[in-house]
């Protein structure tokens, strides 16, 4: 219910001689302006609108000048750098936080009330967990991976190959499925101003199987309308026609069912076949660069970009294969690399 008509004359004068107290501190006469305007009737969400704050902390200021009065109000014990808890508690909460990832500060406000005896508000809090070290921003997405041995295993093959490679060459192979959708990007934006893309309501795709010599760029691709073993084919086709002076063409790829499928294992029986294919560890897409291309590609296609129609959208997706890899590889060399590591849960904080 909203609370009006409730200061007494005295209370109604010592708070208006601080609102027009000419050198008063300025946080004091907001709390006693907001105060007043409860009295005369005003919302907690009117008062908010012309304080420029929130509501919240208008109601905050009304408990606690109904709880303590104007002594209670005055007081501005959970600012400013002092923290109102022992520096044993703050370890405790710092424990306790590495322990969660809390998404607001309600929860943290409640866990140190309950625990510690301290009401901290939002802004107290926010400052308080600044002082302890801690940031607000989102976990990583930590894929499932395999063990660190395999990804280790393969690494130290694949640099062997790439000492032993007289008459052959390497590539690395994988689809992608671009969505006919709009796909917001970060970007350096005015500060205050309203930018914003327009947004696609259809939800095509395209289909690429692709592959990605990193000795020369050489990126030969197909477009079928699905994915599969016949797809495999061709662009194992492609890459081996690609290649007229190679004794043997290593393709790095996963271990997608469509990869070694019957039509792909006939296709490979051939007496002239000259593709020898290697499984990348399972779980491992940050060791295939070709992943680090389809990044490239988003960047230069579709991120921030609209298209009226899916057909506009698909061709500069092909253009981007055609013309723009052929064209610019050599500005894309220091972002597709093989510059492979080894992830490890061990090096995280995996939340449950």
């Amino acid at each position: 219910m909203r609370p009006s008509n409730f200061l007494t004359t005295q209370q109604r004068l010592a708070l208006e001689r601080i609102v027009h107290r000419p050198r008063g501190d300025h946080g004091v006469a907001r709390r006693a302006n907001a105060i007043l305007l409860l009295d005369d009737g005003k919302s907690y969400a009117q008062i908010a609108e012309f304080l420029y704050i929130d509501d919240d902390t208008v109601r905050g200021w009304f408990n606690r000048f109904e709880a303590g009065g104007w002594d209670a109000l005055e007081r501005f014990d959970w600012q400013g750098g002092q923290s109102h808890l022992t520096a044993a508690q703050q370890t405790a909460l710092n424990d306790w936080l590495e322990t969660r990832l809390c998404r607001d500060t309600g929860q943290i406000r409640a866990h140190i009330a309950a625990e510690f005896g301290v009401c901290y508000s939002h802004s107290g809090c926010l400052k308080l967990l600044h002082r302890l070290g801690f940031e607000y921003r989102k976990p990583k997405a930590l894929p499932r991976v395999a063990d660190e041995g395999a990804q280790r295993d393969f690494i130290a093959f694949y640099e062997g190959l790439l000492n032993n490679l007289p008459a052959e060459t390497v590539y690395f192979a994988d689809a992608v499925h671009p969505e006919y959708q709009t796909r917001p990007a970060f970007g350096w934006i005015k500060k205050g101003s309203e930018t914003a893309v327009k947004t696609t309501s259809g939800r095509g795709r395209v289909n690429i199987h692709g592959a990605i010599c990193l000795e020369n760029f050489d990126a030969p691709f197909v477009e079928p309308v699905t994915v599969d073993g016949d797809s495999a084919v061709q662009l194992l086709g492609k890459i081996e026609a690609n290649n007229p002076a190679k004794s043997i063409i290593h393709v790095i790829w996963d271990n997608a069912p469509y990869h070694k499928c019957e039509s792909v294992k006939q296709w490979l029986s051939r007496d002239d076949c000259r593709i020898h294919l290697i499984q990348l560890p399972t779980y491992c897409p940050h060791l295939n660069p070709i992943e680090r291309l389809w990044a490239v590609m988003h960047a230069h296609v579709t991120h921030n970009r609209f298209y009226t129609t899916q057909k506009q959208f698909a061709e500069a997706i092909l253009k981007f294969f055609r013309e723009t890899i052929p064209k610019q590889w050599r500005a894309f060399r220091d972002k597709v690399t093989d510059n492979f590591r080894v992830i490890s849960h061990r090096n995280f904080r995996v939340l449950a």
